[in-house]
């Protein structure tokens, strides 16, 4: 459990996978885009969470398409599911985007 709350702790990687949390794939230049970080940069925290289990990859010509991993436990996405929710909460804005 502690690399998972590890690799949220940082707000890029909390972002990317607050996007990832949809169920769709998204390649890496959307989550670029989205979050507005260089491709290094998301490129190091992507791996973060690949490593952390949270997410998975798969290369599509000369991209790189993540997704959320889908043999994540019940009690990992449950956790998720609480944070995302507890984010919601305290930050009235994100609930209007």
């Amino acid at each position: 459990m502690l690399p998972i709350l590890t690799a949220l702790s940082e707000q890029t990687r909390f972002d990317a996978m607050r996007l990832l949390y949809d169920g769709d794939e998204h390649c890496v230049c959307e989550l670029m885009r989205v979050i507005g970080a260089t491709q290094s940069r998301m490129s190091r925290h992507m791996q973060v969470l690949k490593q952390a289990g949270l997410v998975v990859d798969r290369r599509d010509a000369q991209w790189v398409r993540y997704s959320m991993n889908p043999d994540l436990p019940a009690e990992i996405r449950a956790v998720l599911d609480a944070v995302f929710r507890a984010e919601d909460a305290r930050s009235p804005q994100r609930r209007a985007a």
